[in-house]
């Protein structure tokens, strides 16, 4: 590919990127529509002619890795793993 090539292509991604920024921005402001909607019915559901949302707590348990490395740096460093990857950015 070529340097003009590439730089269309640059320019394609960053105006691709910037729309979904944009787009995003619209998903969160209907989505906090519709939370807004269901804390005024104190609902945790809603339903229309051919949708449904739900709004409902989930409850998760994670491992704090900053306390076990922090009360059992041995154990914590033996249950670690590595991995290697590969950060694309267009800067």
């Amino acid at each position: 590919m070529s340097t003009v090539e590439l730089n269309s292509k640059a320019q394609e991604l960053r105006e691709l990127r910037r729309m979904q920024e944009e787009l995003e921005a619209e998903i969160n402001a209907i989505q906090d529509l519709f939370k807004l909607e269901m804390t005024n019915r104190n609902a945790d559901e809603l339903a229309g002619a051919d949708w449904k949302v739900t709004w409902k707590t989930v409850t998760s348990s994670r491992l704090d890795t900053v306390a076990l490395k922090k009360a059992l740096p041995d154990v914590a460093a033996a249950f670690t793993k590595s991995s290697i990857s590969r950060r694309f950015v267009l800067a």
